[in-house]
């Protein structure tokens, strides 16, 4: 995608730039006010009763030498989390076809890996191709990529690459220490140039303050154009890691910044992502309620539990709410068929 026709899109989305204290009056609307001019927003761009659905497989888990301090991946944490090579072909097309008919519209593969070699790359070229010849949307996070390697991923038919910034740029020095903010940029940059959709947002509840969320947000609203898919993760505190302490965020801060994201990236899919499993169906469809459109569907998320699916069948049932694309029909109900097995802990480590 040439630079110019990248301009042409975000001038076609509409774009405006935002301040991080623009983005602070909106959070600091009241609440109700807050969220009726999200959903307001919402239904001007989107399918109001509809929300996509990923599934996230972990093809290549832990020993990652980064430092993130909520990542149970890292090397340099001692976590329960268990160390496994690529996963072979067949293995992860077979959950590639679960997910396909548990519901899933888009397959996301995760690896831990700091930066993918030559011979990683081919490999999960593969992976995208076979999991694309399935009829599934296709999404890979596999860490900072180098020039042409974006290109070889969009040439086997990747639709989404995910690399999170996870939080603002000032307090990114206090979650991770072996990877600059500018390397995150770089990589987004590659992977946009190549023409492939992003897939980029953060995670909340690690200690930051509310001007450090704003400031995540803008960096997010302000890209040209914004991300195609913006996932917001919910802190997972995972024993070992040196987050498994932190406070709680405030569940309405929570459903606060799902509206932020929605008013300032109107047309983006915001993603209800890790943290969902230790989320009341209220809280939920108060996400919903503030724009939240995607959710990661099924048993895990890369290493940690995630709502399971006849569960997330349920609460759709009583929300009236139909996956996107099906709004007159009804989700396929298949209790013989979960979710992959080894889905990660949402786009956090998909940071990585």
């Amino acid at each position: 995608m040439e630079a110019i026709s990248i301009s042409r899109r975000a001038a076609q989305l509409g774009q405006r730039n935002w301040s991080v204290d623009e983005i602070l009056a909106l959070y600091a609307l009241p609440f109700m006010d807050l969220v009726f001019r999200a959903q307001t927003e919402h239904r001007k761009h989107h399918a109001p009763n509809e929300v996509q659905l990923s599934s996230l497989l972990s093809i290549k888990t832990g020993a990652c030498p980064e430092d993130c301090a909520y990542c149970p991946q890292s090397s340099r944490y001692d976590t329960d989390t268990p160390t496994e090579k690529l996963l072979p072909v067949q293995e992860v097309l077979e959950a590639a076809r679960k997910a396909k008919a548990s519901g899933a519209q888009r397959f996301c593969m995760g690896a831990a890996w700091r930066s993918p070699t030559a011979r990683q790359i081919d490999a999960v070229a593969e992976l995208v191709a076979e999991v694309k010849a399935l009829g599934l949307e296709t999404c890979v996070t596999l860490g900072m990529l180098k020039d042409g390697q974006a290109e070889q991923l969009r040439d086997a038919g990747l639709d989404y690459y995910n690399h999170n910034l996870d939080t603002s740029p000032e307090f990114y020095g206090s979650i991770i220490t072996t990877r600059r903010y500018q390397d995150r940029l770089d990589t987004l940059a590659r992977v946009r140039n190549a023409g492939i959709n992003v897939c980029c947002g953060g995670i909340v509840g690690m200690g930051e303050s509310r001007r450090d969320r704003a400031g995540l947000i803008a960096e997010l609203a302000n890209m040209a154009p914004y991300p195609e898919s913006v996932p917001i993760n919910n802190l997972v505190k995972v024993p070992g890691t040196p987050l498994a302490g932190e406070a709680d965020i405030d569940p309405f801060e929570f459903v606060r910044t799902i509206a932020v994201a929605r008013i300032t990236m109107p047309r983006t899919v915001v993603r209800l992502s890790a943290g969902r499993e230790q989320m009341d169906d209220s809280l939920q469809a108060l996400c919903f309620m503030a724009g939240a459109n995607s959710i990661f569907y099924g048993d895990q998320l890369l290493t940690t539990a995630n709502p399971q699916v006849l569960r997330d069948q349920a609460l759709f049932e009583r929300l009236d709410i139909v996956p996107a694309g099906m709004s007159s029909a009804k989700m396929p109900l298949d209790a013989e068929a979960p979710i992959a097995n080894d889905l990660e802990y949402a786009t956090a480590h998909a940071a990585h």
